[in-house]
């Protein structure tokens, strides 16, 4: 059997697995948490992702390692040999190496640096650990900034959309895409792919300079603004992306699968829509399984996660549906 290990045993870990257990690949996770909801489908390793015989037996065996999310350390993705490479890591932890690294590319993005160069009102974010609207705040009068804070531009987009990518072991690129996506309190709402009059050709020409850039290897996600009809890169994430779980329904080969046929070297799974999709975040709670199952054409995907507010514990997919169904899913997973 072919073992892929991962750096954290999350949702996204779990939804590898998913993916990789129908291919003959068994799964082994490092996490510090006994209760990680990848625990139920493959091996778990609970400790401090700093600890290095931890590491080392995550690693032992394995045919490739990666990692779920980005801020696993550096260190510790160099230790492991980790897939995509610690480069990744190293420019997207960081809010101003990260937006330095767009601005190199000649991929365009909204003003940053202190509240001087990008005016007022502006968001301020920390440089580290932001996700899901943490870390950040909105500032409107002149005001010192910490050291490890960051100020950007307060641009006023139309709508926010993401980019999925895949780059495989021999440099083959692939594309799903541009999916349109719709925040509520700084957490992912819904995605709906393929995101009408999406300016492909544009976001993928910048998506490649990343992943040439970077010798990137597997999934990656590019967030964009769309302002006066100009797409402004807002970040990456090395990782498969939860704007990206409609391609498990939605898509010939899901992101999960495409992110495992790259790091194995293996060739890259078609990209092509099955249908118009729309994927609904069940944040904090989930409602009935029957109400959601009498939704038409739900797919509903469950983490195995305890609920608390600000949790992602599920989603539910929609593949050719009508909107009023979706806005029916959006009605439950927010009542």
């Amino acid at each position: 059997m072919t073992v892929v290990a991962c750096l954290g045993g999350g949702q996204l870990g779990r939804m590898l697995a998913l993916a990789g257990i129908p291919l003959g690949l068994q799964f082994r996770f490092l996490d510090p948490s006994a209760e990680a909801c990848a625990g139920e489908v493959g091996a778990l390793l609970v400790g401090s992702f700093d600890d290095e015989e931890l590491l080392d037996r995550l690693a032992d065996g394995a045919a490739v390692v990666t990692y779920e999310f980005e801020n696993v350390s550096v260190a510790a993705a160099q230790r492991v040999g980790a897939v995509p490479g610690s480069r990744a890591l190293e420019e997207g932890q960081d809010r101003l190496r990260e937006k330095e690294l767009f601005k190199r590319l000649g991929i365009p993005t909204a003003r940053f640096g202190s509240l001087e160069e990008t005016g007022l009102p502006a968001i301020v974010k920390s440089r580290r650990l932001g996700y899901d609207g943490k870390g950040q705040r909105v500032a409107r009068s002149a005001e010192p900034l910490a050291e490890d804070e960051l100020a950007e531009e307060l641009v006023s987009f139309a709508r926010e959309l993401s980019l999925i990518a895949v780059r495989g072991r021999d440099g083959e690129v692939a594309f799903y895409p541009l999916a349109e996506n719709v925040h509520r309190d700084g957490i992912l709402q819904v995605s709906r792919a393929p995101a009408a009059a999406g300016a492909d050709d544009v976001a993928q020409g910048y998506g490649r300079r990343l992943l040439e850039e970077l010798d990137y290897v597997g999934v990656l996600a590019l967030e964009l603004f769309e302002v006066d009809g100009e797409l402004l890169a807002n970040e990456f994430a090395p990782r498969v992306h939860n704007s990206g779980h409609w391609t498990i329904d939605g898509a010939v080969t899901s992101q999960f699968e495409n992110h495992l046929r790259a790091i194995l070297g293996w060739p890259l799974g078609s990209t092509a829509v099955v249908a118009p999709s729309a994927m609904v975040n069940l944040v904090g709670s989930i409602p009935a399984i029957e109400q959601l199952l009498a939704l038409s054409g739900a797919h509903v995907h469950l983490y195995g996660k305890e609920p608390r507010p600000g949790r992602k514990v599920g989603h539910v997919t929609f593949v050719g549906a009508s909107e009023e169904t979706v806005a029916e899913a959006v009605r439950l997973a927010t009542s």
